[in-house]
């Protein structure tokens, strides 16, 4: 049986199309997990909205705990690490991650960038050892085989290879972060022209939805 795990990480709280002012990503993400459930029933999806519960920020407690060996930790520690190590067992318990993350000025929304903040943890999802011959980091994930598809939304347009292609920040920082706990097969896809409206982002958001579908049909298809 096949785990998903589905995670919205946009602040509008509905699915464009369907709601007012609602979120595009949600509404890619979706898509894809609607397609794979009537392909699956009997797949189990977890859903994780960090947009509008996300996890609260690294801060010095949390560094402190998490590089404290876990039979040293103290209470505190592990009060400290309760949300870490629920989004970390949701994300080693899954089989495919999607990701609904927008480009918010440039760059994945402050909620997503606490998520992967939460769940690149030493000792869980990435080891550290100072006296190991060549890098002192290795991904702990790298024989799991995970697969990850981020789906994303933009104003303008020109992200991927265009006028624009510099400022994306959004898909090069999630694929580099999931790369370095070893999940490193990864898909994007992306809408843009929101700012814009019209037939051009209407055109888009066809065009993303059905790559995701030929996305979920191709992973459907090698997973039968």
């Amino acid at each position: 049986m096949t785990t998903i795990l589905h995670i919205d990480s946009s602040a509008r709280s509905g699915i464009s199309g369907e709601d007012a002012y609602g979120s595009h990503t949600r509404r890619l993400s979706a898509r894809f997990v609607e397609r794979w459930r009537q392909a699956r029933p009997d797949s189990r999806i977890v859903y994780r909205d960090v947009g509008q519960n996300p996890p609260a920020p690294v801060s010095g407690r949390w560094i402190h705990a998490a590089f404290t060996p876990p039979e040293a930790r103290e209470p505190w520690m592990n009060e400290v690490l309760r949300e870490s190590d629920a989004l970390v067992d949701e994300l080693i318990a899954a089989d495919i991650i999607v990701a609904g993350v927008p480009m918010y000025n440039f760059a994945p929304p402050a909620q997503f960038k606490a998520y992967i903040d939460n769940i690149v943890r030493v000792g869980r999802t990435f080891g550290f050892d100072r006296s190991r011959a060549g890098k002192p980091y290795w991904p702990m994930l790298a024989d799991a085989d995970k697969r990850l598809l981020i789906v994303s939304a933009r104003g303008d347009y020109g992200y991927d290879s265009g006028q624009a292609d510099y400022a994306n920040h959004v898909e090069a920082s999630v694929r580099t972060a999931f790369a370095y706990i070893g999940i490193t097969d990864v898909q994007s896809i992306a809408a843009e022209y929101d700012e814009f409206g019209g037939e051009r982002l209407q055109q888009s958001l066809a065009e993303a939805e059905s790559a995701v579908a030929r996305v979920a049909d191709e992973w459907l298809a090698q997973t039968a």
